[in-house]
């Protein structure tokens, strides 16, 4: 199974070292208008309208963003909610959120820890029994700890899923892989490297913390997860699929754009998708507005308690170069330090950010059309540079292509 490695911040410090240029002008006037509310220091509502505009495009169909905090206030939409009869995107959509699922994972790792039911410093090894047995592989696997999965230091491999491309994933769109399946994968490779000597960011740690989880509650992942984090967070349009391939309730469509063997690009629906083999790693759906709610009750301390809370502002101090820590990536811009949690899906692109103190959140979906690929989104990265800069800073241009011009089905 290819993981793909967060590329948000790295991408983003690229970005934010160019220089600043000229944005074009835009009507806020977007489906789900703009509402703004801003302080001299707040979101530059300017930035973020420009950000939006000319959707869609070849690189996305929409784009949802919220940005909030104490500095201010600016929402808006763009785009349409399928390639077929171009309605406006729906603001209030739902969408594969990928690995910002890691967040509530995370949180509900932390809140058992409170409640003296994990110990983060105790091994996998001694809640879940024979799991590590090394398969293939001569290299056992040393003891792992819980914290190393939350911070991606296990060294435990990525597991296998339908294929490295995209044809031969959406062959088995409708197909189920369980979580147990891409554990044993994984564990049957051995191990990348000793526990706690390196930092790699893998679906697998999360993965296997949903296994954790059920282990020491006798209770199903989705129930804990939504009991835990989801029901105090307020986040009543959020749900766990499982191996249901539909989003349920109002949503805009996801495509993937495919160059055809004449060098023509379709755009092919990926809405509808199993994702059971992302589970507690990246399968949740989710709205902009839930994840707003989570990001901002979680740093308030509303659903982890402040001494575990720590551990999502903690990344290891002995790992050269780490940035992640639990549920969370540190990045670091204009003084400040943000939080951020990046998901893609096939069709669906997802950013949550936002500063410790909470005084700049941003949080973000769009309609990708290449989610997975190995670059930043250009969408993606526009509206990141619009929300992350105050009101006044230098703009900069927004790079941006053609629309998609068709909608279809490989084989069309």
């Amino acid at each position: 199974m290819r993981t793909r490695t967060s590329i948000f911040a790295s991408a983003l410090v690229l970005a934010l070292t160019a220089g600043p240029l000229a944005a074009p002008a835009f009507a806020a006037e977007a489906p789900g208008s703009a509402t703004v509310h801003t302080t001299p220091k707040g979101p530059d509502a300017a930035a973020l309208a420009a950000a939006l505009a000319g959707l869609p495009d070849a690189d996305a169909t929409a784009a949802l963003v919220r940005v909030g905090g104490t500095e201010g206030v600016w929402r808006g939409g763009s785009g349409v909610r399928d390639l077929i009869d171009r309605r406006d995107a729906d603001a209030c959509a739902r969408f594969r959120a990928g690995s910002t699922t890691k967040v509530v994972t995370a949180a509900v790792v932390l809140q058992l820890a409170a409640h003296k039911k994990i110990d983060l410093g105790e091994s996998v090894q001694h809640y879940l029994p024979g799991l590590l047995e090394s398969g293939r592989s001569n290299v056992p696997f040393k003891p792992v700890t819980v914290r190393q999965l939350l911070n991606h230091t296990s060294g435990i491999r990525a597991g296998d899923g339908w294929g490295d491309s995209f044809e031969e994933a959406y062959a088995h769109r409708f197909d189920t892989l369980t979580p147990r399946e891409v554990v044993a994968s994984a564990v049957a490779k051995g191990p990348e490297f000793d526990p706690g000597t390196r930092q790699h960011y893998l679906n697998i740690n999360y993965t296997i913390l949903g296994m954790l989880i059920e282990n020491v509650t006798g209770d199903s992942y989705a129930s804990q997860a939504t009991r835990r984090v989801l029901r105090p967070a307020g986040m009543t349009s959020t749900y766990f699929p499982g191996t249901d391939p539909r989003i349920r309730g109002p949503h805009n469509r996801g495509y993937q754009a495919v160059v055809r063997a004449d060098g023509t690009t379709e755009f092919v629906d990926v809405t509808d998708w199993n994702q059971a083999d992302r589970w507690a790693a990246g399968d949740m759906i989710s709205t902009t507005a839930d994840l707003e709610r989570l990001i901002t009750r979680l740093f308030r301390g509303r659903i982890v308690p402040r001494p575990q809370l720590r551990e999502m502002f903690t990344v290891p101090a002995n790992i050269p170069g780490a940035r992640m820590s639990a549920g969370f990536e540190r990045f670091e811009y204009g003084g400040r330090i943000y939080w951020i949690k990046s998901g893609a899906r096939y069709g669906y692109s997802t950013v949550v950010a936002a500063s410790e103190d909470l005084s700049r959140t941003l949080v973000l979906s769009v309609g990708s059309t290449d989610a997975k690929g190995e670059s930043m989104n250009p969408v993606v990265r526009r509206i990141s540079l619009a929300a992350l800069k105050a009101s006044g800073e230098p703009p900069e241009v927004p790079t941006r292509s053609e629309p998609p011009r068709s909608a279809g089905r490989i084989g069309t």
